[in-house]
């Protein structure tokens, strides 16, 4: 049977820590805790499951900290869990078979992580395997400091263990927050991240973050070595930060871009939001139906479904539509509803 040891990094976690650790002690071998700046009970808690409890500076670089937290570790195995993670009788019961029967040639296991559309997170699936179990001595390491992965090509196992995502709200500022610095620090987003800091924004993003945000999209619309997703995700960015800030320049010329690279609902969207609050209803109706019926969203979905809907039932309600909004109404509450039920795998 292998050993296992336990990897988490934590910051005010008294609240949840306790629920997490009681659900996971049991299998663990070793536990390893790296706190990264808290200033409530969260350590103290911690040295009830363990005397390896770490102090980290914080760099606003999750992928250090994970790194870190690897290096302490001494067992075979190393599972990696974060403080809103549970896991059920039945699924501790599917863990401890794993541990049984673990083969030495399985580098990784990934595990069901579920419960992600709770918080209006940026993931498109309710349930989706994620990589959670690593093999000691083949020394992973964590990259990006933001959304941080492990690089690397090894032998994978997709077991059938479901890990509870049980967040206590929604992370978006802590990670604009992080993007932010990483930007500050002169540091280059890769494809992925550039996708993802463009979904935190739309999806979690206030006046100032997307003031922040702008000179970077704003240069990354036009840099040569950007991919037409990133250039289109720029756009986007650049029209909801440019009438978030009226500025008509920075607004059109980022739709007028987005158009040329074949357009979104997104930029439907925004064009929508610009006439509506202009006071042209009738103007505005035309871009949240485009949103909603004429084109695809490829950030924040719900701009191409339910928000589109119920913005255009707001135009038509302006128009003295009455029946039509109150059939959008009924519309968007559908759509919504079929969405969620095929995001999470029904």
């Amino acid at each position: 049977m292998i050993q296992i040891s336990l990897c988490m990094i934590v910051k005010n976690e008294e609240k949840i820590l306790k629920r997490c650790l009681d659900s996971i002690v049991d299998l663990m071998d070793e536990i390893i805790i790296v706190d990264t700046g808290s200033l409530d009970r969260t350590k103290e808690i911690a040295k009830k499951y363990t005397n390896n409890v770490y102090d980290y500076q914080w760099k606003d670089d999750f992928a250090d900290a994970r790194n870190f937290s690897f290096s302490k570790a001494t067992k075979d195995y190393i599972y990696c869990a974060d403080a809103d993670e549970v896991l059920d009788e039945e699924n501790k019961r599917r863990f401890a078979v794993l541990k049984e029967a673990m083969i030495p040639e399985i580098d990784i296991v990934q595990m069901y992580y579920c419960n992600q559309l709770n918080n209006n997170t940026i993931y498109n699936f309710d349930r989706e395997l994620r990589p959670k179990l690593y093999k000691r001595n083949r020394s992973f390491v964590w990259h990006s400091p933001i959304h941080e992965i492990v690089r690397l090509d090894p032998v994978i196992y997709d077991s059938d263990i479901e890990i509870m995502h049980m967040s206590q709200g929604n992370h978006g500022k802590r990670d604009l927050k992080a993007f932010a610095s990483f930007l500050k620090r002169g540091e280059k987003l890769d494809k992925r991240l550039h996708n993802m800091y463009a979904k935190e924004l739309l999806i979690a993003g206030d006046e100032d973050d997307l003031k922040e945000a702008l000179p970077f999209f704003l240069k990354s619309q036009t840099e040569e070595e950007r991919s037409v997703e990133e250039i289109r995700e720029a756009c986007c960015i650049g029209a909801r930060a440019g009438r978030i800030v009226s500025d008509k320049e920075v607004f059109f010329k980022s739709v007028i871009k987005s158009l040329a690279q074949g357009g979104s609902a997104e930029i439907c969207y925004e064009l929508g939001e610009y006439y509506f609050e202009a006071g042209d209803y009738k103007e505005a109706s035309l871009w949240f139906y485009n949103a909603a019926f004429e084109t695809e969203p490829f950030l924040d979905i719900s701009l191409g479904n339910e928000k589109a809907l119920d913005k255009l039932a707001d135009c038509y309600g302006r128009l003295g539509r009455r029946e039509a909004e109150e059939e959008l109404r009924k519309a968007a509450k559908e759509r919504k509803d079929t969405r969620l039920r095929e995001r999470m795998g029904d």
